[in-house]
């Protein structure tokens, strides 16, 4: 395993952010090995609390292409360092761990990966001249920056040609989180069921309850053709295995944010296997990832998780802008990051366009095997 220098940041690590696990940060890199000193960037994302799988991952995936251009010599004769900056998915910590990278010297940042958390904190990084190369779905923060994920309207289409074709659904009841995400895409979703006559209704669910067997039973109540998930993973999972328990001959339908192995580790292969899901291919199963999967294995000594494919071709995509750039300021490397063309990623090939989003999104439509893995199905 690549050994790693782990040095507190005084501005990130001040008394009341090393109580708050949302606001513990810290500096990952080696030696800086040149005279203008090290490059820093952040990594944003929920790094404990219910979502740290897919928070670890992601800051994993960036350490990745870090080690990596790092052992090359760095980028513009600089190494680089990571400023770990913990939001916990929580949107009342978005601005100010934002404002803890802001105050640091950090010239960009990778994520955040919550919807919620980044129309909040978005804003102020691009003020701030912060480069985000970010993981939020919802179009609302299209032009904040950059990424490499699937935004709301390119995911949801996907949903209901699936949906509509798949299962020809008279009604459709949505159990739903109020996330800024999860939100938009049922109502999105229904939107687009309406319009083809399909009967829709949106029962609202709490994160992290303990038990949604109520929620479950009322959206079970009309006999829906399809029960769609609009959660994050962790909601996902419980509703997944009380729906099991239902009895019922409705279709599960679990949107993207449910696409992590903790949900299948939460609710059990068979329960998983009760549900079809929009998301991403897995690791392995991108042709472009091999040496990615065996380098993950080969650093951190465990299998690569969803998201961190994509946030180290985050930051490969960012090496990439500052060399052409020649700098890592603010604007020349945002006018650098919308002309990439055919990047050879993780994720396959990345083109971004001049919005900020990326056109050749990879989403699929997955079902869970019988060794608990998520595999495409269309």
């Amino acid at each position: 395993m690549a050994r790693h220098t782990l040095t507190c940041v005084s501005a990130l690590l001040a008394a009341g952010a090393i109580a708050s696990p949302a606001l513990a940060a810290g500096v990952i890199g080696g030696n800086p090995g040149a005279s203008d000193g090290p490059i820093f960037i952040a990594v944003e994302g929920p790094q404990t609390g219910s979502q740290a799988s897919n928070g670890q991952d992601m800051l994993r995936g960036v350490q990745l292409a870090v080690n990596q251009v790092n052992a090359k010599g760095g980028v513009l004769g600089r190494q680089v360092r990571i400023v770990k900056a913990n939001d916990q998915a929580n949107p009342s910590l978005a601005k100010k761990v934002a404002g803890q990278v802001i105050s640091g010297s950090s010239v960009a940042v990778i994520g955040p990966y919550n919807s919620s958390v980044g129309i909040l904190n978005l804003p102020l990084y691009t003020s701030n001249k912060i480069v985000p190369v970010q993981l939020t779905s919802t179009d609302d923060t299209t032009g904040e920056g950059v990424t490499v994920q699937p935004k709301n309207s390119q995911i949801s289409p996907i949903e209901f040609n699936y949906i509509t074709t798949a299962f020809a659904p008279a009604r459709v009841s949505m159990l739903v989180t109020q996330s800024t995400y999860t939100q938009g895409m049922a109502d999105r979703l229904q939107a687009s069921l309406l319009r083809k006559g399909v009967l829709v209704t949106q029962i609202p669910v709490a994160e992290g309850q303990a038990d949604y067997s109520a929620e479950v039973k009322a959206a079970l109540a009309d006999k829906p053709t399809v029960l769609y998930l609009s959660t994050y993973f962790p909601e996902g999972a419980l509703i997944a295995k009380q729906f099991a328990a239902s009895g019922s001959s409705a279709k599960c339908f679990a949107g993207l944010a449910n696409q992590d192995p903790g949900f299948i580790t939460a609710a059990g292969i068979a329960d998983s296997q009760a549900c079809v899901f929009s998301g991403v291919p897995e690791p392995t199963q991108f042709p472009t990832a091999k040496n990615y999967v065996k380098q993950y294995k080969a650093t951190f000594s465990k299998n690569p998780g969803t998201w961190g494919t994509f946030t180290y071709d985050s930051t490969n995509i960012l090496f990439a802008a500052w060399k052409k750039a020649g700098t890592t300021t603010y604007a020349p490397v945002i006018r650098q990051l919308k002309k990439t063309t055919n990047f050879a990623g993780a994720t396959g090939k990345i083109t971004i366009d001049t919005q900020g989003n990326r056109p050749n999104v990879p989403v699929k439509i997955l079902r869970v095997n019988s060794l608990g893995k998520f595999v495409v199905i269309s």
